[in-house]
C-alpha cells in the first residue's frame, strides 16, 4: 500500500528516535569548529501558533544547513519565564485586573502564581516541536528564572555600567496605563492600529487683551489642562487677523485654510517677534509660577494646524524639552493609571483618552473653541493589554545605545541581509532615528530589577 504523507512523517520520527539521529549529528563532528545556536525562547505559558512554526522552520533550516557544511551545531532550547504577558495571563485565572488588585492579592502570592503559570503548556510545546521535526536541545534548556542565567543578566548590566551607558532619566516614555509601566520603542511598533480621533483649534487669549486670541492647534485635546506654553517657529511668518470682533495670530501659510473666509490681515510679523508673550490658559487647575509664555521651536511646522503648537510637557517629548530648555515650569495633571488627578473637576478620575468631546465641550463653554476636526491616524495600543497608550513623563533607567550609534549602523552594513532591502530599509531605518533604550519596568514578574532582586532573596 501507498504510504501516507503522516505515516511516512511518523517513521521518519520513530527512526530518528530510536537512533538518536539528532544526538549523532552533534556527537560525530566532535572537534569540529563549532557553530552555536541559543533559541530565542519562547514563553510555556501560551499555545505555540503558526508564527512560531514559520520562525522555527526557519531557525531549524539554518541549523541543518551549517551540519552538512560540516560544523558542530549545538542547539541550546530556552523558556522565557518572565514579562507581562505572565502577569496578565495569571490576572485573568485569578480574576483580578490591575496593580492596586494584585498588591491587595499580595506580591508574594502573586509571584508565586506567575511560577506556577510560566510551564503550563510546556507538554504541547515539546508535542508541537518533534512535530515539525525541529532539532533541539529540549532537555537542558535555559531558564530565565533560574539564578545562573539572572546573574549573566546582571553581569551584562555591570559591564554596560561601567562603561557609562546604564543612567537613570527623567523623560516622556511610551506607557501603558493598564500595566502601568513604560514600553520600548520595539515594544510600541508591534501594537499600532488604525483609529479616529479629535483635533482641536484652541484659543489662548493673549494677556491684556479682551479679544485678541493666539490659535493653539492640538491633536490630544486631553492634554489641554497641562498646557504650560505654546510654541511657535523663530523663522517663519505669522499674521495677526481679524475675523468678525476678534482678532487671531496663527501663521501667515495656513491663514486661508484656517480662517476660510471674511478675514482681514492686519499685520505679518516673524515667530521671532512673538517669543515671550504672555497668554491666559484654557484651564487654570495648576498654577505656574514661570510659564503661559510663547516660545520658540524648530520643531513647529506649516505643514498642519496653525503654525502654534499647544505645549504639554508631561505627554510629548519635543515639548517636555522646551520646557526644560526655557526653564518653564514642569505640570502633570494625570495619575499613573493614565486618570485626571483629583484636582482637574469634573473630570477627576475619567480615563484621559476617554475625554476628548467634554474637553471640546468645556472650550465651547468658555468661547475658547475656534475649531474642531476629526481625522485618521495609526495610533500605538499596548501589544499585550490592547489599551491605548499615552506618552508619559516618568523616571526610569535607560541603556545610552546612541552613544554606540555610528558602530552599530557601520556593523549593520558589513550582514548580509535577506530580503537584503531589510539591511537599509526597516533595520536601517530603526537605527538611523534610534532612541536609548528605555529598560525600566515597573511591575512585579514583568519588572526586570525587581524580578532579578527577589530571585536572588530567594
Amino acid at each position: 500500500m501507498k504510504e501516507s504523507s503522516v505515516e511516512r512523517e511518523l517513521r521518519v520520527r520513530e527512526k530518528w528516535e530510536k537512533d538518536g539521529t539528532f544526538e549523532r549529528s552533534i556527537s560525530n563532528r566532535e572537534g569540529r569548529e563549532t557553530y552555536v545556536f541559543y533559541e530565542g525562547p519562547p514563553t510555556a505559558n501560551g499555545l505555540p501558533h503558526a508564527g512560531h512554526a514559520l520562525g522555527r522552520t526557519i531557525k531549524d533550516f539554518v541549523a541543518r544547513y551549517k551540519t552538512m557544511s560540516g560544523y558542530q551545531v549545538l542547539r541550546k532550547a530556552g523558556w522565557d519565564t518572565h514579562g507581562l504577558p505572565v502577569e496578565l495571563e495569571v490576572e485573568k485565572q485569578l480574576n483580578i485586573r490591575g496593580k492596586d488588585q494584585i498588591e491587595e492579592y499580595g506580591i508574594e502570592n502573586f509571584i508565586q502564581k506567575c511560577k506556577e503559570s510560566v510551564f503550563a503548556y510546556e507538554n504541547e510545546w515539546k508535542q508541537f516541536t518533534e512535530a515539525l521535526g525541529y532539532w533541539v536541545d529540549m532537555e537542558d534548556p535555559y531558564v530565565t528564572l533560574n539564578n545562573e542565567y539572572i546573574e549573566s543578566v546582571w553581569n551584562i548590566l555591570s559591564t554596560i555600567h561601567e562603561k557609562g551607558y546604564l543612567y537613570k532619566g527623567h523623560r516622556v516614555v511610551p506607557y501603558c496605563p493598564h500595566c502601568e509601566t513604560s514600553l520600548s520603542s520595539h515594544e510600541v511598533a508591534q501594537g499600532y492600529k488604525d483609529v479616529s480621533d479629535l483635533s482641536v483649534t484652541a484659543k489662548f487669549r493673549l494677556k491684556g487683551t479682551s479679544n485678541e486670541y493666539l490659535l493653539g492647534w492640538t491633536t490630544t485635546p486631553w492634554t489641554l489642562p497641562g498646557n504650560v506654553a505654546v510654541a511657535v517657529n523663530p523663522n517663519m511668518n505669522y499674521v495677526r487677523v481679524r475675523q468678525g470682533s476678534e482678532i487671531f495670530v496663527l501663521a501667515e501659510s495656513l491663514a486661508s485654510i484656517v480662517m476660510r473666509e471674511d478675514y482681514e490681515i492686519l499685520e505679518v510679523m516673524k515667530g521671532k517677534d512673538l517669543i515671550g508673550l504672555s497668554y491666559e490658559p484654557p484651564f487654570n487647575y495648576v498654577a505656574v509660577t514661570n510659564g503661559h509664555k510663547v516660545l520658540g521651536a524648530d520643531f513647529v511646522t506649516d505643514t498642519s494646524g496653525t503654525g502654534i503648537v499647544h505645549i504639554a510637557p508631561a505627554h510629548g517629548e519635543d515639548d517636555y524639552k522646551a520646557i526644560k530648555d526655557n526653564q518653564f515650569d514642569y505640570v502633570n495633571v494625570v495619575d499613573s493609571k493614565g486618570r485626571y488627578k483629583e484636582y482637574v473637576a469634573p473630570l477627576a478620575g475619567q480615563f484621559v483618552k476617554d475625554c476628548d468631546v467634554e474637553i471640546i465641550k468645556m472650550l465651547s463653554k468658555q468661547n475658547l473653541l475656534f475649531d474642531k476636526q476629526k481625522y485618521e491616524h495609526s495610533y500605538p495600543h499596548c501589544w499585550r493589554c490592547d489599551s491605548p497608550l499615552l506618552y508619559y513623563a516618568m523616571e526610569g533607567w535607560f541603556i545610552k545605545t546612541t552613544a554606540v550609534k555610528e558602530n552599530m549602523q557601520s556593523n549593520n552594513q558589513g550582514v548580509e541581509w535577506f530580503p537584503s532591502h531589510m539591511k537599509d530599509g526597516r533595520f536601517g531605518n530603526f537605527l538611523d532615528n534610534m532612541v536609548d533604550w528605555n529598560i525600566g519596568r515597573n511591575r512585579y514578574w514583568g519588572n526586570s530589577a525587581k524580578r532579578l532582586g527577589l530571585s536572588r532573596l530567594q
